[in-house]
């Protein structure tokens, strides 16, 4: 496993499964630090993260998934970390995929971890709009992307020191997981549980619209893919 590791957990209004969240984490990645960020959360998720992460960014108002990973990132490049692990706060990535994710990154450069959306317990929609997502997103990026919705991914600091992603909702991971790609960094899938219950906050209209508007962006660079980078460095520091 490549470390230090730092995760990265965006929450907003996740009172009632944070805490589980962390939990988990503290228990399959010991030696990880911990950045919350409260996304102008209106309930107890901001004192919850001040109690259990090893840093909290907070936002006064809802600022959107994309700004709280942009700042997150910046604050882990502050840090001595070689890797970031970004993971939902709403109790739909089991924590226990973490380390998976992480040695993942001892041979490529992004790490998604991937759910098999097929089952029943999946809704219609969100399996149809993640399809549809994720095969633009491969198209535009040229990257072995088969859930490009998924924010339980695993990072090197390589792709951070480069990459500037824009977008202050949802369609900042689309925009990120392009760029890499387009950069020559390589991507690969780990398979995760697919775990429904928590309701998530993306909005399928709004964010898919978000979605599709970053995929046009794209469009035109989408045969530029710059030459593939080597993967060095792995371990521990």
């Amino acid at each position: 496993m490549i470390e230090p590791v730092i995760v990265i957990l965006p929450a907003f209004n996740a009172e009632s499964t944070v805490t589980a969240v962390v939990k988990g984490l503290r228990e399959a990645l010991p030696n990880a630090r911990i950045i919350g960020v409260n996304d102008g959360s209106s309930d107890g998720t901001g004192a919850l993260l001040r109690f259990l992460c090893d840093r909290t960014i907070e936002f006064s108002e809802n600022k959107g998934k994309g700004v709280a990973l942009q700042t997150a990132f910046k604050a882990a490049l502050e840090t001595d970390c070689r890797t970031v692990l970004t993971i939902d706060s709403d109790g739909q990535h089991d924590p226990a995929f973490g380390p998976s994710i992480v040695d993942a990154l001892n041979s490529s450069h992004i790490a998604i971890g991937t759910r098999d959306l097929s089952g029943e317990q999946v809704p219609p929609q969100r399996r149809v709009a993640n399809f549809l997502s994720s095969a633009a997103t491969r198209l535009v990026s040229g990257g072995a992307v088969r859930d490009s919705q998924s924010g339980y991914r695993g990072i090197r600091r390589e792709v951070l020191e480069v990459v500037h992603a824009e977008g202050d909702r949802y369609e900042f991971e689309t925009d990120f997981i392009i760029r890499a790609a387009h950069a020559g960094f390589t991507i690969t899938n780990v398979p995760i549980s697919t775990i429904y219950g928590s309701p998530s906050y993306f909005r399928e209209f709004r964010d898919a619209m978000l979605v599709i508007g970053v995929l046009l962006k794209h469009w035109r660079g989408a045969f530029k893919r710059g030459p593939r980078k080597p993967v060095t460095g792995t371990g521990s520091a």
